[in-house]
């Protein structure tokens, strides 16, 4: 009864992870685009409504950070990651 209920695609599963190598870099690039994240938010909210701030600047940190950064660090591969 447990050959029924056997997940076959396990193993496709375990090969899936194992080729899903993020390292310190991916780490560190994808902590500083959630770093711009958060300022572009913090300096939105600092602003006044027609500043500057909240219509110019914000939005760049906010499209630098989640258009350029992040995406940079799930595509960027480390070829000197030891295993």
């Amino acid at each position: 009864m447990s050959k029924i209920f056997k997940n076959s695609d396990l193993k496709t599963n375990n090969k899936l992870f194992e080729t899903w190598n993020f390292s310190k870099k991916n780490y560190i690039i994808f902590f500083s685009g959630l770093i711009f994240i958060i300022a572009g938010y913090i300096i939105m909210i600092n602003g006044e409504t027609n500043s500057f701030q909240s219509l110019t600047l914000a939005p760049i940190f906010l499209f630098i950070g989640y258009i350029v950064i992040i995406p940079i660090a799930l595509i960027i591969k480390d070829n000197d990651i030891d295993k």
